[in-house]
């Protein structure tokens, strides 16, 4: 503890009138950083989100009010334009706000609009980077997103637009084409368009594709299938979920690290057997 504290002292301060933004990461509360562990010690209000571990917000000051303002498809909840606005209220009540996000603010979860909004009426902020989960989860899980034997580019995608449909701008074909590995976020509910998309693009129904849900918590689970079976082999599952497109979802069969950490053995050679499928 007192390397921490000492770490501590070096770090900014959550200043009375301002608004942190910061990034809890896939779910793991050993992956906050220690900038995003200090903020949640000062703060006199946390504005939290659906996807945030709860576990994360003991970290919180005993005596910091905590502000539930979480966002799921298909489910009640505040408007975005409404939270951005507690988060100017708070401020200029004096209050150190901290706004914990699930993964990374910036990476699919409205940071930058919650940010401009702040800078339209002049309340100072800072944003604190998380690991999103389409790096953190899918690590978590034994795939990396990058291996240079596999791949040289990832394209990291939403699977709905804000008014909750596939999104008109993606260029699917382009993205289908030039990018060997996808990496998609909130895609679970139109995972058969999606998939159908990228079949049409030219994408194998045979590629490899990984489900990733609850990364990181207890509760992860993972999914191996094909581009082809996803729609049916996913209607079980049950979101917040990754979803990975491409061959470097094999190498998972040799660095399901946390799979040996319960018992299994590494394997060696990631693409001894490229027609295995695993769920676990």
């Amino acid at each position: 503890m007192p390397m921490i504290e000492a770490a501590f002292s070096h770090l900014p301060a959550l200043e009375p009138g301002s608004v942190w933004l910061v990034g809890a990461g896939p779910g793991e509360p050993g992956l906050l950083t220690l900038l995003a562990a200090k903020g949640l010690a000062e703060a006199d209000v946390v504005v939290h989100d659906a996807l945030v571990n709860t576990d994360c917000l003991k970290l919180a000051r005993p005596d910091a009010l905590l502000e539930y303002a979480g966002k799921r498809g298909g489910k009640p909840s505040a408007r975005q334009r409404d939270i951005s606005l507690r988060l100017v209220e708070l401020a200029r009540a004096g209050k150190r706000v901290l706004r914990l996000k699930g993964g990374d603010p910036f990476v699919f979860g409205r940071g930058g609009e919650e940010a401009l909004t702040l800078v339209e009426h002049n309340v100072p902020f800072r944003i604190v980077p998380g690991i999103t989960a389409g790096i953190g989860g899918l690590a978590y899980a034994g795939i990396p997103v990058t291996h240079r034997d596999v791949n040289h580019a990832v394209t990291f995608l939403t699977g709905h637009d804000s008014s909750g449909i596939v999104p008109d701008a993606i260029d699917w074909e382009a993205i289908g084409k030039a990018s060997p590995v996808i990496v998609m976020y909130m895609a679970m509910k139109h995972i058969a368009q999606i998939s159908r998309n990228l079949i049409a693009a030219g994408r194998s129904p045979e590629e490899p594709v990984a489900f990733v849900c609850n990364a990181s918590t207890g509760d992860q689970q993972v999914l191996e299938t094909t581009l082809g079976e996803a729609p049916s082999a996913a209607s079980g599952l049950e979101p917040p979920a990754i979803v990975v497109v491409g061959e470097v979802v094999r190498l998972r069969q040799s660095l399901d690290w946390l799979g040996a950490l319960a018992g299994r053995k590494l394997r060696s050679d990631p693409f001894r057997d490229s027609n295995s499928r695993e769920t676990a």
